[in-house]
């Protein structure tokens, strides 16, 4: 959501390459897992991955279907009908789902239509308006001091009137810099609180020493690990992205294997991990929009106030994928155990 914020900005200004060009990786990255499930899952698909994959879970459904007639037959001469009938659910499944018509099999367009479903309510959750603005401000005053330091950190090294006139001009590229701000989310005090603490430096008469740019502006190690903090967040999201596309390849494996004699059926392990990971994708967006409401609503309106966000970069860097993750695994064994039971439920009924 961020990245698209940060891209403009600095395309336009010309500054600060590591947020314009994570930006634009970020923007790439995002249209090519889209481009990569449909080219896996449906374009030419008995000759890429998953093809090879689906071959190996027809094999898989031929041995497995040997066990089962074997069982069934024995069923047949040992009951009655109905049992052994009802049965014969699993094996007319896997037969329908394993068709390939030669532009992916039924169980490929479920699985992508199930991911595209689960997309869907992510960008309806993301795409709320006031909710989306709030994360992107959160994210903006969490850096906001690092994007200025980027600019005027190079005068640092320099004395005197050279580095008067290195401040001056940095001073007008940050000042687009805030004009952006306040085009993306109105006149903020947290806004006019960085405004004066930049101005304050630059009309210093004095050369202006390593201590007082950082304490203005923080450290430079600080602003590694803010910009560490804020990839660990793009990389969970690619995780979570990556994760899904590896479970979907799988799926073919998973149904092919649904005829052994167990009580816990392979398909039913693999849909929970796929609903599983959309529920982690689900959760992380909205631990990190309601965060980001609570810090708009209360720290970035208090101007006398200089709040230490580090905490949100790191809820949102680490702890956030973890308690998603958590969240996620619960849902995960909830939804297993509806799955069986309901399977085991449809079953007696037929």
């Amino acid at each position: 959501m961020w990245f698209h914020t940060f891209s403009n900005l600095f395309a336009t200004l010309g500054t600060n390459d590591i947020f314009r060009d994570g930006a634009l990786t970020a923007q790439s990255l995002t249209s090519g897992w889209d481009t990569q499930w449909i080219d896996l899952l449906q374009n030419n698909t008995n000759n890429n991955l998953y093809g090879v994959l689906t071959k190996l879970g027809i094999f898989f459904a031929v041995g497995t279907l040997i066990i089962f007639m074997m069982q069934w037959l024995r069923d047949v001469v040992d009951n009655d009908l109905s049992r052994p009938i009802s049965s014969l659910i699993f094996p007319i499944l896997v037969v329908l789902l394993l068709a390939n018509p030669g532009n992916g099999t039924p169980l490929s367009n479920l699985t992508l239509g199930v991911r595209n479903f689960m997309n869907t309510i992510n960008q309806q959750v993301i795409q709320t308006t006031d909710v989306n603005k709030a994360y992107q401000q959160a994210l903006s005053m969490s850096v906001a001091e690092e994007v200025a330091g980027a600019l005027l950190r190079p005068c640092q090294s320099l004395t005197g009137e050279q580095q008067t006139q290195c401040l001056i001009k940095a001073k007008e590229k940050i000042d687009a810099v805030w004009l952006e701000y306040r085009n993306l989310y109105g006149t903020q005090p947290w806004i006019t609180r960085l405004e004066t603490k930049v101005n304050q430096m630059v009309v210093s008469n004095d050369t202006v020493s390593e201590l007082a740019f950082n304490s203005l502006l923080g450290s430079t190690t600080q602003t590694s690990i803010k910009y560490f903090l804020v990839s660990l967040q793009s990389a969970f999201q690619n995780l979570i992205e990556a994760t899904m596309l590896l479970v979907a390849t799988l799926g073919p494996l998973a149904v092919g294997g649904s005829l052994l004699p167990v009580a816990g059926k392979p398909i039913y392990a693999w849909l929970t991990g796929f609903l599983s990971l959309g529920i982690a994708k689900l959760s992380f967006n909205i631990i990190a929009l309601i965060t980001s409401v609570a810090i708009v609503n209360t720290s970035a309106q208090n101007i006398s106030t200089e709040p230490d966000l580090m905490w949100f970069l790191i809820f949102l860097g680490t702890l956030a994928p973890l308690i998603s993750l958590l969240l996620a695994a619960l849902a995960g064994f909830a939804v297993f155990n509806a799955i069986s039971y309901g399977a085991i439920r449809v079953q007696q009924r037929v």
